[in-house]
């Protein structure tokens, strides 16, 4: 694959439950670039469970710079029921110069419809910084059952959307959650984005095309939790145009950056 590709759903540090083979940053990034990744959005699983997300975003934005400058766009988290979660999104956007941060809504024990999460979405709509919600970190069948957690719940995003015409969403995870007219509904409502990594199905993309505008479709590997060949294929064996191919891969998240 020649194209520049930009993936916008990849996460560096370990997974709480078990080991992945491409947990190492370095052969993170050695895989990310032999399969022609030109930019990764990378969050840090550290998010899910430390309380001291300060130090969770550090960590982040020094292992994108030792392994990964050029190719490791770093996305801090912020969780809105700490203390000190202001200054938390405060530093991603001034001190690190973030482009986006990461919410883990359903990990950090929160609704969309929290008034915490109205005053994040306003600060982060200020500052023109790009909201990533994970709606889904693991299959409920094969999470560790000391650590069951549901899907988030994103319906309440609606109201928002509405008093922030211009705050830009981008949903992870969400293809297995989200029923497809719930998904077509948050598009039509604001600068809502979709990502490609919990696609199913032959044609997968081929398919969320008849649901979603093609301008919301983004690139998504969820990479190391997936693997990130099988991201790859989803491109490659869904019946796209060239067009359709390239604002998939690149045009749609250059845009978001622009804006």
């Amino acid at each position: 694959m020649n194209q520049r590709l930009v993936d916008v759903n990849v996460y560096l540090s370990r997974w709480p439950c078990r080991r992945f083979p491409h947990d190492e940053p370095q052969r993170l990034v050695e895989k990310l670039r032999a399969s022609g990744v030109s930019e990764a959005w990378a969050g840090s699983f550290d998010a899910l469970l430390h309380k001291d997300i300060r130090a969770v975003n550090a960590r982040l934005v020094e292992l994108c710079k030792k392994y990964g400058k050029g190719l490791l766009k770093p996305v801090g988290a912020v969780n809105p029921q700490l203390p000190g979660w202001r200054d938390d999104l405060e530093e991603c956007h001034s001190r690190y110069q973030m482009h986006a941060i990461r919410l883990h809504p359903n990990y950090h024990g929160y609704e969309l419809s929290d008034r915490s999460l109205q005053e994040l979405v306003q600060l982060a709509n200020e500052r023109k910084l790009i909201l990533q919600i994970a709606v889904r970190m693991e299959d409920t069948r094969t999470q560790h059952p000391l650590l069951k957690v549901a899907d988030v719940d994103a319906a309440p995003l609606l109201d928002l959307l509405q008093q922030y015409p211009n705050l830009q969403v981008i949903f992870l995870n969400a293809m297995r959650s989200l029923p497809s007219q719930q998904s077509e509904q948050l598009a039509g409502s604001g600068k809502v984005f979709f990502e490609t990594a919990m696609l199913e199905g032959v044609g997968g993309i081929s398919e969320l095309l008849q649901t979603l505008p093609l301008d919301r479709i983004l690139f998504g590997s969820y990479f190391p939790f997936f693997y990130l060949e099988s991201a790859l294929l989803k491109l490659r064996e869904s019946s796209l145009g060239g067009i359709e191919r390239e604002a998939i891969m690149l045009r749609n998240s250059e845009k978001l950056m622009r804006e």
